[in-house]
């Protein structure tokens, strides 16, 4: 995994942190502005969703989140593994590449001038626009914005919900910080972590580490002092993004793979860069000692000719 995507992984869970504060228009005390459009659009038909589910089928608030969270996610769904369907595909097909952007990488380290730096560059980008590869992997900005509303909206659901405050889950009170939610929130999102690993190389496993361990313990920062029916939508949304990896990782990347392999044996990608020659002052000097040792004592066909004179 390049730097930019572990940079675009890591900005992506702060930006979750600070779209669940900035999607909605929050009061001086945190509460939800009534005014605001994901509020009335999002937040509030999704709060009646859930109190008609307690008061017309005898549900508790608890099992509505869980059904209100899966219904959401549900519809989301296709998006989600669409967007990871086309980062697969990038991502298998950059492993064809990898040769070329190596040996661009390599111009990279060794360029002395801004010249030198700017070719490098050039290079790299058109060994990805030549064979019509993203540079990011396929990572897209538009399924991102339009789940961030949706999320955020969920989120101030199961906080502001009147009713939910006030009640218990299997003996959990909703209103009040549960560290055996959060435990179970973080579990699950360590989960989906190492479900992502599967199926990968060794080497992008470890540089996956870091973040296989960032995004439990964010989760678990952010339930710590939330209210357990917050912290029961984590739950709920870890145990989904499980699954979902689970179809992408597990279901989809090997066929995903075996395309994208028969793709490139039918189609080879273009050869933008090749090795440059290295020819040192060693290596030149080591020649024009191997040309002298098959001239007898040094002296060429012309001293041969003197002699015979």
């Amino acid at each position: 995994m390049s730097k930019m995507n572990k940079w675009l992984l890591s900005s992506g869970l702060f930006g979750l942190l600070l779209a669940l504060s900035g999607c909605v228009s929050t009061n001086a005390d945190g509460t939800p502005k009534e005014t605001g459009m994901i509020y009335r659009f999002l937040v509030k038909p999704l709060g009646d969703m859930i109190t008609m589910l307690v008061e017309n089928f005898n549900w508790s608030y608890g099992w509505a989140i869980i059904a209100v969270t899966i219904v959401v996610r549900v519809i989301i769904l296709p998006l989600g593994i669409h967007q990871s369907r086309k980062t697969m595909i990038q991502s298998e097909k950059m492993q064809f590449l990898k040769p070329q952007v190596d040996i661009a990488q390599a111009n990279l380290k060794k360029a002395t001038t801004r010249e030198e730096q700017m070719q490098a560059q050039a290079e790299m980008q058109k060994i990805y626009s030549e064979n019509n590869v993203s540079m990011f992997g396929g990572i897209g900005c538009l399924p991102l914005l339009i789940q961030m509303p949706i999320f955020s909206a969920l989120y101030f659901t199961a906080r502001y919900t009147q009713g939910i405050q006030n009640s218990e889950f299997f003996g959990v009170s909703l209103g009040d910080p549960s560290i055996l939610f959060v435990a179970i929130a973080g579990l699950s999102y360590l989960a989906q972590g190492y479900i992502s690993t599967i199926g990968i190389p060794e080497e992008q496993k470890k540089t996956m580490k870091t973040m296989l361990i960032v995004s439990p313990l964010m989760i678990v920062f952010m339930s710590m002092s939330a209210p357990a029916g917050v912290t029961l939508y984590w739950v709920v949304g870890g145990v989904f993004s499980c699954i979902q990896t689970f179809i992408t990782n597990v279901i989809m990347k090997p066929k995903i793979r075996a395309q994208v392999e028969a793709e490139m044996k039918a189609n080879p990608p273009k050869t933008v860069v090749m090795p440059r020659k290295d020819v040192t002052p060693e290596k030149t000097e080591a020649v024009k000692k191997a040309l002298n040792t098959t001239k007898p004592n040094g002296k060429g066909r012309n001293a041969g000719k003197q002699q015979r004179k």
